[in-house]
Parts: structure tokens; sequence; C-alpha cells
């Protein structure tokens, strides 16, 4: 559902809610909705008038990728509201926002991975984009959150709270959201930090990790929130064992997470560090777990994505139809989520391309892959082989004139 207002107002905020069907859902996540539905879109976005776009339940990752990245993409104040459940891919150890098909053995495949939403808003400009969350998570995340945080981003201001698992049989509430939403409804308008404490008052959030200045709540990880000087986070061994040939270590994953410092670094316009330093975790992925291992092709993918921020779409292009070969390689059928996904942000990063002498250069790699795995797009195929065609008419009649 799409709620225009004025067109003179640029706000934007999407509403999301998403949790996984049958007896896998920890929160009645839509239930909101209805909630937040009548309060005014320009209290939603804090401007005069404004455009707010809803997502109910969605069953696939690319199709919340594609919303997420077309707001992200608008100009103005943006305003995202996210209720729903963490879950952790078990293998690769990532946090991901569960949609209505997500298992914990299906996570990969059908969750959302929350750095995909650090990404899309990394593009934006600081200070203009808002998150607001009310989020349950599972034990194994919980776990992991408690441990050490995640981030999206020095630029993107978060308020909110996750919730620890709920007791067995049990389905938890959007409580946060659904208070905030009625302290609209009243007609009162406090700023964003007082809101924020009056949701946690009136939700009853103990226990609670809290995202947002509440005074005297215990202390959480930071999710959101980034030291601005911190530095890529590198693996210590890369350069140790390169002077001395010690042996790699028995798990990559047990170094503490660097997402959040490489995605600081990206953010603060440190293209280079952060792209070394995940090319280093993806050596030292490679030394650990070979060639092919889903620990080399998540840093491979990570690289795809810091390429899409350092807005070098032919890199990033590039990183992606390699993601989506070595997938194939290793035996990923065609129509495999994973697979078809890498394809599409190829292709959509190979159609940002700007240099038409290298989007030719790399059009023919993209054409055979597209053939290879058509993905759920109508149309994309003969879209990409009529730009195909233009490009080369075009580089025909500059090389006429010459």
């Amino acid at each position: 559902m799409v709620i225009n207002g004025d067109d003179r107002t640029p706000g934007t905020a999407l509403l999301l809610a998403a949790a996984p069907e049958g007896k896998g859902r920890l929160t009645d996540a839509t239930s909101v909705l209805a909630t937040l539905a009548v309060v005014p879109p320009s209290v939603l976005t804090g401007t005069e008038v404004a455009t707010v776009v809803e997502l109910a339940d969605p069953r696939e990752p690319q199709t919340v990728l594609t919303r997420v990245r077309a707001v992200a993409a608008t100009p103005g104040p943006l305003f995202l509201y996210i209720a729903g459940q963490l879950q952790l891919d078990r293998k690769q150890r990532l946090i991901h926002l569960a949609l209505a098909r997500t298992t914990p053995t299906t996570v990969r495949y059908t969750g959302l991975p929350w750095h995909w939403l650090a990404t899309e808003l990394g593009i934006r400009p600081p200070g203009s984009t808002t998150v607001v969350v009310d989020l349950v998570a599972d034990a194994e995340a919980w776990q992991q959150l408690t441990g050490g945080g995640i981030g999206l981003g020095p630029g993107v201001r978060m308020y909110g709270r996750v919730a620890p698992p709920p007791g067995r049989r049990t389905t938890g509430a959007p409580g946060y959201l659904k208070a905030m939403a009625e302290i609209w409804r009243s007609g009162a308008r406090p700023p964003m930090d007082q809101l924020h404490e009056l949701a946690v008052a009136q939700s009853g959030s103990e226990g609670a990790l809290l995202f947002g200045p509440a005074p005297g709540a215990p202390s959480a990880p930071a999710f959101g929130v980034e030291q601005p000087s911190a530095r890529a986070a590198v693996p210590p061994q890369v350069s140790r064992d390169a002077a001395a040939g010690a042996p790699p270590p028995t798990a990559v994953a047990a170094t503490p997470d660097p997402h959040p410092a490489i995605l600081s670094a990206a953010h603060a316009g440190r293209h280079t560090e952060a792209a070394a330093a995940a090319a280093a975790w993806e050596s030292e992925a490679l030394r650990t777990y070979g060639p092919g291992s889903g620990q080399a092709l998540h840093w491979l993918e990570v690289r795809a994505d810091l390429a899409h921020l350092a807005q070098d779409a032919a890199r990033s292009c590039e990183l992606w139809m390699m993601a989506a070969g070595a997938r194939l390689s290793g035996g990923q059928a065609e129509n495999d989520p994973e697979v078809e996904a890498a394809v599409d942000r190829a292709h959509h990063e190979w159609g940002q391309i700007t240099e038409a002498g290298r989007a030719h250069e790399l059009a023919a790699d993209l054409v055979e892959l597209r053939r290879r795995v058509p993905g759920r797009q109508r149309g994309a195929l003969q879209l990409l082989e009529s730009r195909l065609e233009q490009l080369q008419i075009r580089s025909t009649g500059a090389s006429r004139q010459k």
C-alpha cells in the first residue's frame, strides 16, 4: 500500500512488518500496521506531507531489498519502521530479519541479511535516515546480540528495542511501536528522543536491548552506532602468517565480528581501507575453509556490497558475477535464491555503469549468466539484450565518426 501526500514534500516512510508463518513465529509483527496506518503520514516522517510504503509479511528477501533500495534513493527524510524477528544464520553467524517463509534451517535463503540494510542506507546523506525497530530475537540471535552488536552505519539514527525470545508457545507483540503510534494518535508530537523514552516506558521493555537515548537503561551493544574513528577490522592472522608462516586459525568465526568496523570505514569514505579489510577476511576464509565455501563466498559478496557503497558499479557488477559463478560451480542450482540474488545484483549494478566502454566489456559475461539464470524478474534478459544492442550501435556509430 502506498499513501501519497502532497508532491511538494520529499519525506518517505517504509512500514515493514515480517515474521515466519506457522509455529516459528515469535511475534505478531503485522498487528502493528493497523495502528500505524491511522497515524497521519506527515507525522511518520516529520514533514508537511509524505509518501508511506507498507510491506506486510513479505516472502522474498529480494522483494524487501527492492523496496528498501527504492526508498533509499528518494530525497528528503527517510524513516523505516520495522517490526519482526531476528534469526541467526547458523553457518555464517550473520543476523537476518526473518520473513514469511523463514525457518531456522533456511534463514540464509529466505531471510533478509541485516547488513543489506546497512549497505542500502549507507549511500544516503548522514542524518537523513531514521530507523525505528520493534524486534524479538530467537535464542541464537539473542546470544550473539548480547555479545556484540551489529550496525547500520554512523549516518543512521536508530531507536527502538530488541526483546529476548518469549516463553514457549508464546507469541510476542510489537508493543513499542504500538505505544509510539498511540502517543501520536492522542495528538502529542514530542521530539523523537522523548517519544522513544515514552514508548519504552509504556511498552514494558524490561530486559530488552534499547537503542536510543534511554537514561537509566542498562548498557546494551551498539546497534547502528559506530565509533566515528573506528578502523576496518583486518584479521590479525594475515600479517602474522605472512611474516612467520604460521598455520591458519581453526575458525575465522572465533574472531570478533568485523562487519561494523568495515562498514564504518566505508560510510566514512575510506573505501580503499574497507575493501582491503574485506579482501583480507576473504583470503583468510579461503585458507581456512577453501574455495567455494560459504564463508569465502560471503566475503566476496561483502566486497561487492562495498564496491556499491564506493559507487564503483562496474567493480560491484564484476564481483557479483564472480559470486554467482562460484555458487553455480559449487553445485547450486540456477533457481537457487542465492544464485538468483547474485545475478540480480550484478544486473542492477551493470545498469548503473556510466562508462559505455566498461558496460560493453562486462555485458557479454552478464548476458551469458542471465541466460543461464533468468531469475524471477520477467523480461530481465530481453531488457539486457536490448541495452547491449543499443551499446553496440552507439559504439559502431562512434567508430564511424572517427
